[in-house]
């Protein structure tokens, strides 16, 4: 899995740094990409051209407030996560919680940010979630593990980990889902990868293998899964750059 991986952040480190064009025009695609996938996942009906639509400003008929607040703040945090790469700063409480506010932004203000004071159950997932009252404490060894293991992983299988680990402590009342993805790609972003994005389309490969990690401890196939979209992620680079992806290992 890493030498592939490896070897695709290789060729494209060989043309950094990459033609501002070709930066803004990859970057405009995943702002829309990653939004629509994340949020669909999560039960967003907005389409992809929809999401692009919206995130331009625009109502879309028949859908509701709820699904356009939710594609502009998921492209702030986005936007604050960019900030936080250049700050190339260790994961903290701070971000975590500043990356939620901003996803239920004008959603749920009262719980936008703030750890939950409830406990819940994730629909469809044998997993269930710690007691809300453990929260806070589990959430500082998460930033403990992070600061005195995580430097010593491949930074795939950190962010990896870092997406698996903090959706089963599930700190949020909602919001966890889009948080824990950015917090993936902030990893990935932090190490000179680009982001990856989980496609809809994968949502059940993506529960059951969350589950399989989360309930008996193997943490495989979720590593797996994630290999696989960061491997894709290289693919409009090397498209734009016009190298061929098929020759590079995948």
């Amino acid at each position: 899995m890493n030498a592939t991986i490896d070897q695709l952040k290789a060729t494209l480190d060989q043309h950094r740094p990459l033609d501002p064009a070709i930066v803004a025009n990859l970057r405009e695609d995943l702002i829309v990409r990653w939004t629509y996938h994340s949020n669909a996942i999560e039960g967003n009906t907005l389409t992809l051209r929809e999401t692009k639509v919206a995130l331009e400003g625009i109502t879309i008929g028949g859908k509701s407030l709820r699904e356009h607040l939710e594609a502009v703040n998921h492209r702030d945090a986005i936007l604050l996560l960019e900030d936080l790469v250049r700050e190339a700063g260790p994961l903290s409480e701070w971000t975590i919680k500043s990356l939620h506010h901003l996803i239920l932004k004008g959603i749920d203000d009262d719980n936008a940010g703030r750890y939950r004071s409830v406990n819940v159950r994730i629909a469809g997932a044998e997993h269930l979630p710690p007691d809300q009252v453990v929260v806070p404490e589990l959430m500082e060894r998460f930033i403990a593990w992070y600061q005195d293991e995580a430097t010593d992983l491949h930074p795939v299988e950190r962010a990896a980990r870092v997406h698996s680990d903090f959706v089963k402590i599930h700190p949020f009342a909602d919001g966890n889902g889009r948080t824990s993805r950015l917090l993936m790609n902030l990893e990935l972003l932090k190490a000179g990868y680009p982001a990856a994005v989980l496609p809809v389309e994968r949502r059940l490969d993506y529960y059951a293998a969350l589950d399989r990690d989360h309930v008996h401890g193997d943490p495989g196939p979720f590593l797996d899964l994630i290999s696989d979209i960061v491997k894709e992620s290289f693919r409009p680079y090397f498209h734009a750059l016009g190298i061929p992806f098929a020759t590079t290992g995948t």
